[in-house]
């Protein structure tokens, strides 16, 4: 209880930190549709987001050698809130991209920071403890910003200000926090081809994640005002993509633990090609069965990235594992970065069913994949743990490397 009381500057500030970097996807849409910008220059603004991401990700950990953790984490967080209020100086969609690169900055920068004070701060004793309720905060506020369109006015200098203002307030808790700033961890070497090396197959599960889960939540809002839902209802379709996603996780690890991971992974596509089959084809008929649908395709597509990070991680040995959450983290942003600008394109050209057409297309090459990658070579003999691993910075490898369990070397090459 006393760990969990000493963490609790940094988790309120990451859920400050949610509910405005999250909140401001959602609201960006609707407010791009009220100002009349075009359905790709909406899924620009996703795509730049997923830009400054990673540009965050890979600059962080540098920054907080150069100035200390408490510093970054202003800087960044500063960074979060000018791009929130410039929004209405600036009625440009290409002017939004950049406030947007701003906003992706912000978030990767401070989650870097927030995990790694974390890393140093927790045990092996502790750690498993520490990792879970800090998963609980991160889904859980994740969960709640997907709602904040609800209650916000699109296009509004109020509901980007009110944005901004708790953008802002993640910079109390962890600065008045009266914790030494620990020592800066090493940057992990960028090594985007050791996952592939160690698994083709978990390469292109992190990229299939990635175009779900970001066409999903950056251009979701236009299919749910295409097909007629009012902005609160975007709200909880939003919100059941995550909640179904959440759900997943004890189930989607249980049978990752006990099954070929390989077939897991085609399963869960299997699933969301359903998932989305389903949506295209009842489309607008009922908001319930949207709702369902959307805490489906949850369901079946927000493990595959965990699952897909368990299974590199069997062919990796423990001095591997973080400079390979950072290689896997590099292929989900680079899909992340095209899926909302390609997901746009789609819609404006074909209508709002061409979403879940193309995140189906991701995943029916995935299942392809797999099974083809099943006949090269079998899958490894002694399996990792599962371990969930959140998408926020390339240090979560260090949280999340020792709970997976040491194995010997793994043989040359990947499954």
């Amino acid at each position: 209880m006393r760990m969990m009381i000493s963490f609790s500057a940094l988790f309120l500030s990451v859920v400050l930190l949610q509910l405005s970097s999250g909140g401001v996807g959602p609201l960006d849409v609707l407010s791009g549709i009220a100002l009349g910008f075009s359905t790709a220059e909406i899924g620009l603004l996703g795509s730049a987001h997923f830009l400054g991401f990673f540009i965050g990700c890979w600059w962080a950990p540098r920054l907080m050698g150069s100035v200390g953790h408490s510093r970054a984490f202003a800087a960044f967080t500063a960074a979060g809130a000018i791009g929130l209020i410039a929004h209405f100086l600036w009625l440009d969609p290409l002017a939004w991209a950049a406030m947007r690169i701003a906003s992706g900055l912000c978030v990767a920068g401070c989650y870097t920071i927030v995990e790694a004070w974390l890393q140093s701060r927790v045990t092996n004793e502790t750690r498993g403890r520490a990792m879970g309720v800090y998963r609980i905060v991160d889904l859980g506020a994740s969960l709640a910003a997907q709602l904040v369109i609800g209650v916000l006015e699109p296009a509004s200098y109020v509901s980007y200000n009110l944005l901004a203002i708790i953008c802002c307030a993640a910079l109390l808790p962890l600065t008045l926090t009266r914790s030494a700033q620990p020592e800066t961890p090493s940057a992990p070497r960028l090594r985007p081809m050791l996952a592939v090396r160690r698994s083709p197959l978990a390469a292109a599960g992190v990229i299939v994640a990635a175009l779900s889960s970001a066409s999903f939540r950056m251009v979701g809002p236009i299919y749910g005002a295409e097909v007629g839902l009012a902005a609160p209802q975007i709200a909880w379709f939003l919100a059941a993509f995550v909640l179904g996603g959440a759900l997943a996780q004890y189930p989607v690890g249980w049978l990752a633990d006990k099954f070929d991971r390989r077939w897991v992974l085609i399963w869960l596509s299997a699933a969301a090609v359903v998932s989305c089959g389903v949506t295209i084809w009842l489309g607008s008929s009922s908001y319930a069965i949207i709702l369902l649908n959307a805490g489906l395709f949850g369901l079946t597509a927000f493990p595959i990235y965990s699952v897909a990070a368990a299974h590199a991680n069997d062919f990796a040995t423990s001095a591997e594992r973080v400079e390979l959450s950072a290689a896997l983290m590099f292929f989900y942003a680079l899909g992340a970065i095209a899926a909302p600008l390609f997901a746009s394109g789609l819609i404006d050209r074909f209508g709002p069913p061409a979403l879940f057409v193309m995140i189906a297309a991701g995943h029916g090459i995935l299942i392809l994949f797999g099974l083809g990658r099943m006949r090269v070579r079998h899958s490894g003999g002694n399996r990792t743990r599962y371990v969930y691993a959140p998408r926020t910075s390339f240090l979560i490898g260090r949280l999340t490397g020792r709970q997976r369990e040491r194995r010997p070397p793994p043989p040359e090459g990947g499954a």
